[in-house]
């Protein structure tokens, strides 16, 4: 982990073609190694959501490269790494995954459901509304909360259109995006355990992906 945050912390204070150009081979060392990396938390998460077995890395990683076209910001690469492990079509699938976020100073594990369009962001809702106890008991869960701090981002100052406001738990329908991070420390990061640490974090969240994903996954409409 010390080469790829230390590649992609270099690379945020070089961000350009000739500097990248000019570390071409540290930048594939570093490729070689996360993609080493998602073979193994894929395998570590198909222990706990099996759907994953048929995942390959290229299924859950992004390009490097930046789509500058309709951006102010012009500098031509990523200075992040996103591993999405999202059974069972990777990255693209419409259901909510495994997330690992490598950054340099923002490291972190998610889940649920980021930016859903508004009929799902609806159902969603729907669903709580429906099942408020399920969901407050995944939420209440000791294993959850020992790495997930609440969910739910992006609030409505209000109640969303069609819920009553006087709901007691209304609060629980305001968010726009329904996801949850778990930050890692940098004692996390040096620990010879990490990718035990990332998975006890990943493994945490599925209660909450099964309860979005029984509203998002498409057999379900």
């Amino acid at each position: 982990m010390k080469e790829i945050l230390g590649f992609l912390r270099e690379l945020s204070r070089n961000n350009d073609r000739v500097w990248f150009n000019e570390n071409k081979d540290r930048y594939l060392a570093v490729k070689a190694k996360v993609e080493a990396l998602t073979e193994r938390l894929i395998a570590g998460v198909a222990a706990f959501d099996p759907d994953t077995s048929r995942l390959r890395p290229s299924d859950c990683l992004y390009r490097i490269y930046r789509d500058t076209r309709f951006s102010a910001d012009k500098t031509p690469y990523k200075t992040h790494i996103g591993i999405y492990i999202n059974p069972p079509f990777g990255k693209k699938s419409p259901t909510c995954g495994y997330y690992f976020h490598i950054e340099p100073d923002n490291c972190l594990v998610a889940g649920g459901a980021w930016c859903p369009p508004s009929p799902q962001l609806r159902a969603i809702r729907q669903d709580i509304y429906d099942n408020v106890d399920e969901y407050i008991e995944i939420l209440d869960n000791p294993v959850f909360r020992q790495y997930y701090t609440k969910v739910g981002d992006n609030l409505l100052k209000t109640a969303p259109k069609g819920f009553p406001k006087d709901w007691e738990h209304i609060d629980l329908l305001k968010p726009r995006d329904f996801t949850a991070f778990a930050p890692l420390t940098q004692q996390d990061l040096a620990a010879s355990d990490l990718e035990s640490r990332v998975l006890d974090r990943m493994q945490a969240v599925k209660p909450l992906n099964d309860f979005l994903n029984y509203t998002l996954a498409p057999d379900n409409d």
